[in-house]
């Protein structure tokens, strides 16, 4: 869980470090399932920490910053285990991205979503990427120019969500979606019954995780037991993953 609520949860520097040590270890880790993120307080995320930015005008730190963030980026998309967005709020810039990156995401009513930066002098080329390849270019671009929020029904009829639910629903609903993806593999996991459930491009990360291509260790159990990763507050990061064999989640 990204865990700045008086912040919005936005991406500082430290986040985006402890966000990556927590996938890294996460995709190591043969129990965990599935990944899901969240956001503590009020909102999903507001995207980069324009604050801390502000503060470290250099074009090093600026640069760095935004290297680091990409590589949390892909690394979304690289993980072997599918991940999920759970969207309440608002989700912004490089908030949006962070859903647009998830491989599915579960969005409440009151969500909202936009690539605002062009508000702050700021064009959202890198959220751009993610985004364009969950939505229309014309749409996708049309939120890139314009200051336009769209609400959660839209997000969903336009790709960008999966799934849309009253706010009170939303962690019932991420549970749902998460038995949908275990439902297939049983209580004894193998990987051929994984690959249908999680797709193809899920599957072909457990086949490079088998061929020792990215990960290198014994992949044999999957299933395991509750093995979720806990991490002090400090930073921004808590608890991003949740997946076991009583399929829950921590938020």
């Amino acid at each position: 869980m990204l865990n700045r609520p008086a912040q919005f949860n936005a991406l500082s520097k430290d986040v985006l470090v402890e966000l990556q040590a927590a996938l890294d270890a996460i995709a190591m880790d043969a129990s965990a399932r599935v990944v899901v993120i969240a956001g503590a307080g009020k909102a999903f995320c507001a995207g980069h920490d324009l604050k801390e930015m502000r503060a470290h005008p250099s074009k090093k730190f600026q640069q760095s910053l935004f290297e680091l963030c990409s590589r949390v980026m892909m690394t979304l998309t690289d993980m072997p285990q599918p991940v999920i967005a759970r969207v309440h709020g608002f989700a912004t810039a490089a908030g949006c991205q962070l859903v647009a990156m998830c491989d599915l995401a579960v969005a409440s009513e009151d969500a909202r979503f936009a690539v605002s930066g062009i508000n702050v002098g700021l064009f959202c080329s890198t959220p751009s990427v993610g985004l364009a390849r969950n939505v229309g270019r014309k749409q996708a671009m049309e939120m890139l120019l314009t200051d336009d929020f769209i609400d959660a029904q839209t997000a969903l009829e336009r790709g960008l969500v999966n799934r849309v639910v009253p706010e009170h629903q939303l962690d019932a609903e991420v549970k749902n979606l998460i038995d949908a993806i275990e439902e297939p593999s049983g209580d004894q996991v193998r990987q051929a019954d994984v690959l249908p459930a999680v797709g193809a491009r899920a599957g072909e990360r457990l086949r490079a995780r088998e061929r020792g291509d990215r990960l290198r260790h014994d992949d044999g159990g999957r299933a395991g037991g509750d093995r979720r990763l806990h991490r002090e507050a400090g930073a921004g990061v808590v608890g991003v993953v949740a997946s076991s064999d009583e399929r829950r989640f921590n938020d």
